[in-house]
């Protein structure tokens, strides 16, 4: 059931039903008069609420749909539907969209002439977006025709989107006087200033970064990510994948600065030649993405270091907790493993999943995981000193903290290890200190024995993916005051440096057939762990895998399976290389060795749901309507009675 307008809506909503409307028809000669502006306008200042941080400030009327004054356009149902369409697409293309639709029914003018925005700029939000609209079963807006009442760049186009793109532009910041390029500023970084930093420290190193945004927040701030790579931008054979996450929960904002300075010291480090630092971007990608909840650091920051509470900005703007609001692959693990029908890996996500409230940053984080081959990962927390590790939620639901082992135990402490082993403070003795009460266990626990809940990024990362990610809890003062900024640096730096390196522990190689063809998405098996993973577009893979004697399998349907013995040394710092080459099959077999069964109807095995599922972030979010009736979000429009847009229907 969807909760009813918000007041303010509703008011909106009678007072149009009470204007003149026009229903759109193909034709001028129909209800609505013909689309157009005349070559010389009367500048008005623009002031509508829903376009105030439109790149211009002045517009004339009558309006390319031909609303003649303001008044008529606050009025009009296209109007209404900017105000709320945010809230109906779960933030996702926000504020793409109601910019684009601004420029249409306000257009904008300069110079006693209207102007008219730029067709390839509706075109490609229109492709990036349309199935956002499809995910609610709702028509593509007929005023964002992006042939009828958009121009070329030869008719002196503009952007409407030029504002949004402007905040990220590189801003040179003189560094105080004396003070080298490799200087960092020890202090908290607004959002405008963390894109400024991002994207000037990629300006410093061009050859090995690149600055890139894996989607939106929910009030429209970038989530942007700044990678690090011999080949920035591009997937390399066999080249490991690495991400940091940092400010997951707005309030814990430690992990943002830190990211911020790793990306600054990753720069600075490699221009002066040191030998690690080259070594570790010349042979892994590296990707830091220092703030996943902007908009929660907003509020978090407004209060200020020292006056921060506890909960204050944690969620994001639709008051979600982001950590708590991924899929629960983990309670299906547990159904699935005490069947014995599975070995855990590459769980498909439930259809009722995308039926609930998901945040678009939760979304932008899944569909980045798809687009790269993450092999390690780590979320960086505030409010304790611990590294945790999967599982995250308990095997029996009802227990709060119960140990709850992944297959892959052994090598998820390994991981936690190698960042609390370096931690000074981690590894300081005193039971007093922040973090005391983890010492006996080394500084590191398993989720679920600390506190069980579902709904985590560690859990999903891997059940659904070949990605291991613990979480790292950063201090106690979940807001630090920026004097304490420089020490949190000093403790965290080699952990975070020492935790990358893990990537390259295990085994590496390509899987490929008898012709020297890639096999993507065959599947390594180890003995003895019941959890597998995939290979990439381009038939490579990467086992991460503790010391000692291990199986691994090779297969993938039609192929005959193949099977070695590896031996991983116990100081082992480079993947050690174990290539496939698989035999295909004369007959098909009638079964397909341990495998994971399929956990829905269709569909023609794991890789084919892993696939399928891929596109439900955009595609499958809400239950359709039943038997013929009105979706759920044209309650939004009743009350406009005969004006209702019924443009927005699909028939």
């Amino acid at each position: 059931m969807r909760p009813p307008p918000p007041p303010l809506l509703f008011a909106m909503l009678v007072l149009a039903a009470a204007r003149p409307w026009c229903e759109p028809t193909p034709d001028a000669a129909g209800g609505c008069p013909r689309a157009g502006a005349a070559d010389s306008a009367t500048c008005v200042d623009l002031q509508l609420q829903t376009c105030s941080d439109a790149s211009y400030n002045q517009t004339t009327f009558p309006t390319l749909l031909e609303h003649r004054s303001r008044v008529a356009v606050e009025s009009s149902s296209e109007y209404i539907l900017l105000s709320v369409l945010h809230h109906l697409l779960e933030g996702q293309c926000n504020p793409d969209l109601r910019l684009l639709g601004c420029a249409v029914l306000v257009p904008r003018c300069e110079g006693g002439r209207a102007r008219r925005p730029c067709r390839h700029v509706c075109e490609a939000l229109r492709d990036a977006c349309q199935p956002a609209f499809d995910a609610i079963d709702m028509a593509w807006p007929y005023f964002l025709d992006c042939g009828r009442y958009f121009a070329g760049q030869e008719e002196g186009c503009y952007n409407p989107l030029e504002k949004l793109r402007g905040g990220l532009d590189v801003v040179e910041e003189a560094l105080p006087s004396g003070f080298p390029p490799t200087f960092l500023r020890f202090t908290h970084h607004s959002y405008a200033q963390m894109v400024r930093v991002l994207k000037q420290t990629a300006a410093r190193c061009t050859h090995v970064a690149k600055t890139y945004s894996i989607g939106r927040s929910f009030d429209g701030r970038e989530l942007l990510v700044i990678e690090f790579s011999s080949l920035p931008g591009q997937h390399e054979l066999m080249e490991p994948e690495v991400k940091l996450i940092g400010n997951i929960h707005g309030n814990e904002v430690a992990g943002r600065e830190m990211l911020i300075y790793l990306a600054q010291y990753l720069c600075s480090e490699y221009l002066l030649g040191s030998d690690r630092i080259q070594r570790l971007l010349n042979t892994t990608r590296i990707h830091l993405l220092p703030s996943m909840n902007p908009d929660g650091y907003e509020v978090a920051a407004a209060e200020g270091a020292g006056y921060n509470g506890w909960t204050s900005g944690r969620q994001n703007a639709q008051n979600l907790d982001l950590n708590r609001n991924f899929p629960d692959l983990t309670s299906e693990y547990y159904r699935l493993a005490s069947a014995r029908s599975m070995r855990g890996g590459h769980i498909a996500i439930p259809q009722h999943y995308w039926w609930g409230k998901v945040a678009p940053e939760t979304k932008a984080i899944m569909k980045w995981m798809r687009t790269i081959p993450f092999v390690l990962s780590a979320s960086l927390h505030g409010g304790d000193l611990v590294v945790s590790y999967p599982f995250d939620f308990s095997k029996h639901p009802q227990e709060e903290k119960m140990f709850s082992p992944t297959p892959d135990e052994k090598m998820f402490k390994l991981l936690a290890k190698a960042y609390a082993d370096v931690h000074p403070m981690m590894m300081d003795k005193s039971e007093n200190r922040c973090g005391g009460n983890f010492l006996k266990r080394g500084s590191i626990i398993n989720g679920a024995d600390w506190y069980s809940f579902t709904g985590g990024m560690s859990d999903f990362n891997y059940l659904h993916s070949n990605c291991f990610e613990i979480t790292v809890e950063l201090g106690c003062v979940k807001f630090p005051p920026e004097e304490a900024l420089y020490t949190i640096w000093q403790h965290n730096k080699e952990p975070l440096l020492n935790f990358v390196e893990m990537v390259h522990r295990g085994i590496k190689g390509v899987v490929m057939d008898k012709f020297g063809k890639p096999v993507k998405n065959a599947r390594i098996l180890v003995k003895g762990i019941r959890h597998d993973i995939t290979t990439a577009p381009d038939g490579d893979y990467w086992r991460l895998l503790p010391p000692g004697s291990h199986i691994v399998i090779a297969q993938a349907p039609g192929y005959s399976k193949v099977i070695k013995k590896v031996i991983i040394p116990a100081r082992m710092k480079r993947a050690g290389r174990v290539d496939f080459i698989l035999q295909p099959l004369r007959i098909r077999p009638r079964t397909f060795l341990l495998g994971p069964r399929r956990s829905g109807p269709g569909g023609a095995g794991p890789h084919r749901e892993l696939e399928e599922s891929s596109q439900e972030p955009l595609g499958a979010r809400r239950q359709p309507a039943a038997g013929g009736s009105k979706p759920w979000w044209w309650s939004y429009f009743t009350s406009l009675g005969p004006h209702q847009p019924r443009w927005l229907l699909k028939y």
